[in-house]
C-alpha cells in the first residue's frame, strides 16, 4: 500500500523565501502539474528526504527549482501547515528559511512545476497566493530579510 507524506503521516518540508539582500523576494507561480494549489504564487520548497540534513535539503531544492546556488541560508522558524486536499486533512511541518541568491542567476529550472517567477515586495503581491504563504513571508519580514 502506498503511503503519502502529509496525508498518511506527517510530512516535513523545507520552505524558503528567496531574497536579494535588498528587501525584494522571489515568488513562483505553481503549474497545473503540482500536487495542489495550482496557479497560486508561493515561496519555494520541497520535502525533506529521510536522513537528509535540512540545510542540505534547502540547497538541493533551491538548485533544483531555480538553478542557482544559495549565497547564504538562515533558518527562521517552523510551523504546522494544516490544510485539506481533495477532501482529506493534510499535515506538514514547514521549516522556513531565508535564502539569499544572486538575482541575475535565477531562472525557472523546473518548467513542469513552475509557470512563472518574479520579484516582489510585501506592498506589491501577486494574486492568487498559496494558502500558507503568509507564515513564511511574515517570518522573513520579522527577521528583516524582506520589506
Amino acid at each position: 500500500m502506498n503511503q503519502h507524506r502529509g496525508i498518511d503521516f506527517i510530512g516535513v518540508t523545507v520552505t524558503f523565501v528567496v531574497h536579494d539582500g535588498e528587501g525584494n523576494f522571489l515568488l513562483q507561480k505553481r503549474s497545473q502539474n503540482t500536487r495542489d494549489e495550482q496557479g497560486r504564487w508561493d515561496v519555494g520548497g520541497g520535502a525533506l528526504e529521510f536522513g537528509e540534513d535540512w540545510n542540505d535539503a534547502v540547497i538541493r531544492e533551491v538548485e533544483e527549482e531555480l538553478g542557482v546556488k544559495p549565497i547564504n541560508i538562515n533558518f527562521l522558524e517552523a510551523f504546522n501547515a494544516l490544510r485539506k486536499h481533495k477532501g482529506k486533512d493534510t499535515h506538514w511541518v514547514a521549516l522556513v528559511h531565508a535564502v539569499k541568491v544572486d538575482p541575475g542567476k535565477v531562472r525557472i529550472n523546473e518548467p513542469h512545476k513552475i509557470d512563472e517567477i518574479d520579484w516582489f515586495t510585501l506592498d506589491k503581491l501577486p494574486s492568487p497566493l498559496h494558502s500558507k504563504i503568509n507564515e513564511s513571508l511574515q517570518a522573513a519580514k520579522k527577521a528583516g530579510f524582506i520589506k
